[in-house]
Order: structure tokens, then C-alpha cells, then sequence
């Protein structure tokens, strides 16, 4: 697969107030909180988005549900890469018995 570039990070948490202490108080990260919702933005210089995501925000985007399913693994965190051709990615993917958690979607921004 062709990666053009990582398009985002974010660490999920288990709560916004935790995210917000490690990261904020504790490392000194620039943490913004996104007063609609638990999510978080950090604004470092190099990056493209660097968020903080509850593990509930996750489970919502993901599976529509506010509990993570207990037959996958928590996830630790997200990497969104910006890819050539995302059929063509997600194919190699699958060849190499990686299991995705979601099909191919396009989101609201694109």
C-alpha cells in the first residue's frame, strides 16, 4: 500500500478527565478540549491531528454502541493513515490476516 502520509494519533482513554490530566498536566501537551463531546485536540507542530478519544467516543464511532464489544481487543489507540488507493490498502491488509474492525465508510468530512 502506498502511504502518503499519517493523517492522525490519538490515544483513547478511559475518560476525558484522565486524557486530559496525563496529557495536559502531567507531559505539558497543549490539550484543547472540544466543549461539544469528550474529544480532545492537541496542537503540536508537525503533526496533522493529534487527539485525545474516550474509550465511549470510540466504541460510538466504531459500533454505535457506548460500551467497547468484549470480542475485540481495547484499543490502546488510533492511527489514521492517508493512503493512495484505501480498496486497495485494506485489501494488502486482509492478505496479511490483519482483522479490521470496520469496512471501507466514508466519513462526514471525506
Amino acid at each position: 500500500m502506498k502511504i502518503r502520509f499519517v493523517a492522525g494519533f490519538s490515544p483513547i482513554v478511559d475518560s476525558a478527565a484522565a486524557g486530559h490530566d496525563f496529557y495536559g498536566n502531567k507531559l505539558g501537551l497543549p490539550v484543547e478540549f472540544e466543549s461539544d463531546s469528550n474529544y480532545s485536540t492537541i496542537d503540536v507542530e508537525g503533526t496533522k491531528h493529534f487527539g485525545i478519544w474516550t474509550l465511549r467516543d470510540a466504541a460510538m464511532s466504531t459500533f454505535g454502541t457506548e460500551e467497547w464489544p468484549a470480542e475485540h481487543p481495547v484499543p490502546q489507540a488510533t492511527l489514521e493513515l492517508e493512503v493512495e488507493d484505501v480498496s486497495a490498502a485494506v485489501a494488502e491488509l486482509e492478505v496479511r490476516s490483519v482483522k479490521l474492525v470496520q469496512g471501507v465508510r466514508t466519513e462526514v468530512w471525506g
